[in-house]
Parts: structure tokens; C-alpha cells; sequence
């Protein structure tokens, strides 16, 4: 295999041009059957096999540097850069990971997870590599998806104020996760059916650049050049934005023509001052169930297709959080006009995709842009409209000051739908939901709630929308064992639930491990143990009568969260024990001041001692010792 002879970017030189093809070819071999086993995202990496090999055909990396952006697309750069004989480890626990990483490898020049960041990280390692004097080669790779975040103008507003040379790859696939959307991808749309027209201008560029012109008349041409752009295409922009911006723009490139990409990148390094190459590639590219639903094959679990067969494997399952607030939402929304559903390009992550199909007029996709979906939100409810955010928690982190200044302070009724908070498993720590409870407790007027299961959604939900204020709910990806299946009491703004009524020590669990607790539970009752079992409900207002009334019985809290300890529900409730001065012991369980690296959640869970084992062997350990 040609793969197998490749440990460094210096091997990829060395190949002939049919053995790059063959390179190309076992490579989309390998991500198949990897991601196949393993789960991850493949179609990304299938449409960028040749645009990869390109770069580390042309470059001279690690020297060079190339910038992904979110990263997720960087499987076929790890193969190409010493990882390939580790590659089976892909998203498993201590294995490769889905993501890049500068603790990984030295060819990992910028860590991601999140979008729209290329550009800004690219342009600040070419300032760095300016006032160094050295003249190394800085690429930045972004989707065309990753250009609806603001981050990305920001970078290209600055970009051409300081007329750096770098690289910007815009790699064109017309989707993120689910398509795109918004007058970005729509002028995209225009600039892919206009190829003819950049060829036309760098065959002019390159006659001017041959005449020996001085710069009032060179800029005065240049000028004519713009000019011509517009009364070409009168009914659209061209590449102007770009150009405008500071940008010398090429393309569109077939990103899959890998003579063409190599002569382009080559010849774009030669190029003074910033310079954009628009890719275009097919998503999922090579394998044909992947090209035809590369929305569903953006990121798979594993065992969900099978390579030989080519097809896709739905597996029963019990509903998620996601799909029971997906329900909870319509069931508002029938009940009230005024409910609507936003989402930063995560339509089919967040449930909101069935809520588009029965209420197209009310659902609102404003693409990788969580602080604009934030503060769209926060005016829309001024209008009386009833907004809700559907967000995963690591990205609601992108949009805190809008959370803070344009909804908190402004008192606005908006609801956060907060998914994916706690473990999410195998796409390490840039994904963890860890931090909301912290970044959102602290900020006056706002309710938190955490279900404990799916059945605790739909009141939540009910709740949020009544308040008039802000409110949050969180919850986690994926599903509940389905185990512990007691009838929830009616919700009570900021009322707990007691679901096991014991003595001595009192388990305060948040969301999802009240499982755990009461996993404990049953543990320890056969030893004659019986601690109480509180299902929180609330962070945010705390049940501090419940807790003064269990304080009174109670020697010991232990409480229990898929969250960071510092700042979460557990320092809650220690600082109202503290603050009431309550002769009780608070003993937390939950993720220290660590990064959690990617893992299986049950993995990640026991890690943290999240397990109704651990649980049960703490208390055990609290227990007085039988006499005699």
C-alpha cells in the first residue's frame, strides 16, 4: 500500500503522479471502514482527500503551517502526517482524535472544534512569522458554511488592513451539517456558476503584470478592473466582496482535480499580500451513499453503515432528549402563535428539524452564528414573540456576551434549549457541555433547570415559556437507561422532587445522574442503607427549604452533576450552606479542573466516579461500624 510508506508530508513528495491517485484511493478506502467501526465524521474528510494531498504535496510542512477550521475535516492530514498506523484508534478512548490537536502532533499548528476561527488564527501566525522576518507559507482552510459566523469577516476585515501574505482555502461543499443557508451561500451559489470569469481576469492580470506600468496607472487599471467586474455581471457582485476586502481572489477550483490544485497552490504562495483560492468539492466524495445523504453522513456513530454494502443500519432506540423536546416544542407552539424556533445550523442535532416541517413560517436557521441567534432572539421577543434557542452548550459559550447584555440585562423572555450539556463523548474536550450551569447562574433574573429524564422536558419547556424572563433548560445527548421510570411530580417553580425518602445522607443529583443516585440507591438498600434521593430540578432558584429541611436530618449532602465543579450546582449548594451556616457536610461529585479527552460517556462518567457503584461505595464507606 502506498499509504504505508508515508510517516511525514516528505513522503508525499516523493510519489510519482499515478501513485498519488492510488494514495487518494486507499485513503478513502481506510476513512470508510474506520468511521464505519469507530463513528466520525466522514463525508467532510471524503470530499477533501485531494485538496489535502494537494497542500502537503506543495507545502513544506511542519515549516509551513495549515489552519483547519473546526477540524472535524483533518482525518486525511493525520494520515498523511504519522498517524495512519494509529488511525484504527480514531475517537476512541487515548486514541487519535476526531479533532485537531496541538498535543497530538506537531503538524496540528492550531487547535479547533468550533467554526469560523481559521482565518483569525491563520492571520495572527502570519503577523507572527512576519516580525520574525521569515517568509514560511501560513494557509488557512474554512467552509463555506464557516463564513455565516461573524469571526470569519472580522479575521478578513482585518486581514486586509495589513496585507500579510497567507493563504485562505474556502472550501466550497454548499453544506455545513444541513445546508446552508443565508445570502452568503447564495452569492456563493452565483460565484461557482461564473468560472469563466476569474479566468478571464487572471489572464488580464498576467498581461498587465508583464507591462511596465507605474503605480498611478497600474491603480488606475485596477480600478478599471473592479469596474469591468460590475458591468460584466451588473446583477451581482462577482468576487468584488472579496476583493474589496483586501483579498486577491481565485476560483472556483474543482477541489477534486488534483493537477489543478497543486499548480494553484504553488502559484498562490508567489502572490503578495492575502489571497483567497475558492475550492469546490463534493461532500462525501467516493462513496455514493455518503455523496447522495452527505447530511446524514457528516458525522455517524459507529456500526451505523456498512462499507461492503453500502447501505445505512437504523437502529432502535429509545428517545432522546432532542427528540422529546423536538415534541415538547411543536405541542407549544400549537398551543401559542407566538412560540418560535431558532437554531445556529443545527436543524437535525437540536430536534428543530421537525419542528421546520410543521411550522416552516416560525423556524429560524441563522447559520454558525450563535451570538446573532442570541441577540435575533432577544429582539424578536421584544415584539412579543416567545423565542426559543435551541443551542448545544458548548456552543452557546460563542454567544455568553449577547446571553448577558442583550437578554439578561434586558430582562427579555428567551428561552435556551441547552443540549449536549455534560459528557458527549468521542469528540473530546472541545464539545463538552461542562460550563453552562457556571456561566449562567451567576446572572440575576435567569432560571436553570435540568430534567432528569425525557418525560421531564415538555413541563420544563411549559415552564420556560410562562415565565416572562429569561430561563434555560440543559440536558444531555442521546437518552436515559429508561430504568428508573417513577411517575415525575408536577413541576413548582423552583420545587425539587424527593424520590427516595431515607436518612443520614441526602443525594442531590442534577439531570441525568439522578439515574446514577438511584443506582445507589438500590445498591444500598439491600445493605439496609437508605439515603434520600432528591431529583434537583432547579440550579437556578434553588429548593432552599428543602434544603434547610434536610439539613435538620441530614449529617451529609453529596451532591451530583455532569458539570465542572467549579462554579456548578454543587458549589450552589455549598454556598448556601455556608451561607445559612448549616451543620452539614457537602461532599461533590463532578468533573475537577480538567480538560475531559474524548471517551465513551459511560467511560467518562465512571471516570468522575458518575456511577451509581462509586456512589453506593462512598456512602458505604460513611457508614458507622456495626458494634462489637
Amino acid at each position: 500500500m502506498i499509504l504505508e510508506r508515508i510517516s511525514t508530508p516528505a513522503d508525499v513528495k516523493r510519489l510519482t503522479r499515478p501513485e498519488l491517485d492510488r494514495l487518494a484511493a486507499e485513503i478513502r478506502e481506510l476513512l470508510i471502514r474506520v468511521c464505519a467501526a469507530n463513528g466520525g465524521h466522514l463525508a467532510p474528510n471524503l470530499g477533501v482527500v485531494e485538496l489535502t494531498i494537494a497542500l502537503h504535496r506543495v507545502l513544506d510542512l511542519p515549516n509551513d503551517v495549515v489552519v483547519w477550521d473546526v477540524s472535524h475535516q483533518s482525518y486525511v492530514h493525520k494520515l498523511l502526517t504519522g498517524r495512519a498506523d494509529r488511525f484504527h484508534t480514531l475517537r476512541q478512548g487515548g486514541g487519535v482524535s476526531g479533532f485537531a490537536m496541538r498535543s497530538e502532533s506537531e503538524y496540528d499548528a492550531f487547535g479547533a472544534g468550533h467554526a469560523s476561527t481559521s482565518i483569525s488564527a491563520a492571520l495572527g501566525m502570519a503577523t507572527a512569522r512576519d516580525l520574525a522576518g521569515r517568509t514560511d507559507t501560513i494557509v488557512g482552510i474554512i467552509g463555506d458554511g464557516a463564513l455565516t459566523g461573524g469571526l470569519a469577516y472580522e479575521a478578513i476585515n482585518n486581514a486586509g488592513l495589513l496585507k500579510t501574505n497567507f493563504i485562505v482555502i474556502l472550501n466550497d461543499n454548499e453544506m455545513s451539517i444541513a445546508p446552508n443557508v443565508g445570502s452568503i451561500a447564495s452569492y456563493l451559489g452565483m460565484l461557482r456558476s461564473k468560472p469563466f470569469f476569474t479566468k478571464g481576469r487572471e489572464v488580464l492580470k498576467g498581461m498587465l503584470d508583464h507591462v511596465p506600468l507605474g503605480d498611478t496607472a497600474r491603480k488606475a487599471l485596477s480600478t478599471a478592473e473592479i469596474a469591468g467586474m460590475r458591468f460584466t455581471l451588473p446583477d451581482h457582485k462577482a468576487p468584488v466582496i472579496f476583493e474589496e476586502m483586501g483579498f486577491r481572489y481565485v476560483g472556483p477550483i474543482d477541489g477534486h482535480d488534483l493537477d489543478t490544485l497543486m499548480d494553484v497552490i504553488s502559484n498562490a504562495r508567489k502572490i503578495p499580500g492575502p489571497v483567497l483560492l475558492h475550492v469546490k468539492t463534493v461532500k462525501g466524495k467516493g462513496y455514493d451513499i455518503a455523496e447522495g445523504d452527505s447530511r446524514t453522513f457528516h458525522g455517524v456513530g459507529p456500526g451505523v453503515y456498512h462499507p461492503d454494502e453500502g447501505k445505512l443500519e437504523k437502529k432502535p432506540a429509545r428517545p432522546t432528549f432532542a427528540q422529546a423536546f423536538a415534541d415538547a416544542l411543536i405541542a407549544a407552539a400549537e398551543r401559542d402563535e407566538h412560540v418560535v424556533g431558532i437554531t445556529a445550523a443545527m436543524p437535525d442535532g437540536t430536534g428543530l428539524a421537525k419542528f421546520a416541517k410543521m411550522f416552516p413560517q416560525r423556524y429560524f436557521d441563522v447559520g454558525i452564528a450563535e451570538a446573532h441567534a442570541v441577540c435575533f432572539a432577544a429582539g424578536a421577543s421584544t415584539q412579543g414573540l416567545k423565542p426559543v434557542c435551541a443551542i448545544y452548550s458548548t456552543f452557546l459559550q460563542r454567544a455568553y456576551d449577547q446571553v448577558v447584555h442583550d437578554v439578561v440585562v434586558q430582562s427579555l423572555p428567551v428561552v435556551f434549549a441547552i443540549d449536549r450539556a455534560g459528557f458527549v463523548g468521542d469528540d473530546g474536550p472541545t464539545h463538552m457541555g461542562l460550563y453552562d450551569v457556571a456561566y449562567l447562574r451567576t446572572l440575576p433574573g435567569i432560571t436553570v433547570m435540568a430534567p432528569r429524564n425525557e418525560s421531564e422536558v415538555a413541563p420544563m419547556l411549559d415552564l420556560a415559556l410562562s415565565l416572562g424572563a429569561p430561563a434555560a433548560i440543559r440536558y444531555p445527548r442521546g437518552s436515559t437507561s429508561g430504568k428508573h421510570v417513577d411517575p415525575p411530580a408536577p413541576l413548582v417553580l423552583g420545587r425539587a422532587e424527593v424520590l427516595r425518602a431515607g436518612s443520614e445522607v441526602a443525594i442531590l443529583a442534577l439531570g441525568n445522574t439522578v439515574d446514577a443516585a438511584l443506582d445507589a440507591y438500590d445498591l444500598l438498600e439491600a445493605d439496609g442503607l437508605r439515603p434520600t434521593v432528591v431529583n434537583a430540578r432547579f440550579v437556578v432558584p434553588l429548593d432552599e427549604t428543602l434544603l434547610l429541611e434536610l439539613g435538620e436530618t441530614h449529617r451529609r449532602f453529596i451532591t451530583l452533576e455532569e458539570h465542572s465543579l467549579a462554579g456548578g450546582f454543587g458549589s450552589a449548594v455549598v454556598e448556601f450552606v455556608s451561607d445559612r451556616g448549616m451543620d452539614v457536610t457537602v461532599e461533590r461529585i463532578g468533573v475537577p479542573n480538567v480538560l475531559v479527552q474524548h471517551a465513551k460517556p459511560e467511560a467518562q462518567r465512571a471516570q468522575f466516579g458518575l456511577s451509581g457503584e462509586n456512589i453506593a461505595a462512598r456512602i458505604r464507606a460513611l457508614a458507622p461500624s456495626p458494634a462489637g
